[in-house]
């Protein structure tokens, strides 16, 4: 073997290793994402539950409201076939965005309710479980959103973004 041969060889394998280095970080961040994501589909499935519970509470008592309930109905069937949408791929951009439209639908259908008002034994607790699970979904969706940021940030990365358009990676959407 010549010295340009072996010079060649070295080159080709450094080319090589850092390829599968690139892969394999790139693989790494994204699964992070689906792990974080995780996170942020419990809690939208806790919040879920806990909203049905106040719509089964409220319904009783807000029979005035029954529109604004049956719109609150909707955006939580809405969020959580959006939810179910995004679990199944997660660092789907289209996905993610799906939910995060639909979580805003939610949002504005649950400012519409009067819930403050009504009298109910259960109803101070339950709203304060909710706060505590927006909360907690507020931190999870952080929590995504920089391993979204991180992954992007490295499909962004010159060297990387070559390794990225082979392998086909594509760029995650955030909440």
């Amino acid at each position: 073997m010549t010295t340009t041969e072996a010079t060649l060889a070295v080159i080709g394998a450094i080319l090589v290793f850092w390829i599968v280095g690139a892969y394999n970080r790139l693989v790494r961040l994204r699964n992070d994402l689906v792990a974080r994501f995780a996170a942020v589909d419990e809690r939208y499935r806790q919040r879920h539950v806990l909203l049905h519970s106040q719509l089964d509470l409220l319904s009783s008592a807000l029979a005035s409201a029954a529109p604004r309930l049956d719109a609150l109905r909707a955006a939580c069937q809405q969020a959580h076939a959006a939810r179910e949408h995004a679990r199944a791929r997660p660092a789907a951009a289209g996905a993610v965005t799906s939910l995060r439209v639909a979580d805003g639908i939610l949002a504005d259908a649950r400012s519409r309710l009067p819930v403050q008002s009504v009298a109910g034994v259960d109803l101070p607790e339950l709203n304060q479980r909710l706060a505590a699970s927006d909360t907690a979904l507020a931190f999870a969706r952080g929590e995504f959103n920089a391993a979204v940021a991180a992954y992007n940030q490295a499909l962004r990365q010159f060297p990387t973004v070559l390794v990225a358009q082979l392998f086909a990676f594509r760029a995650a959407a955030a909440f």
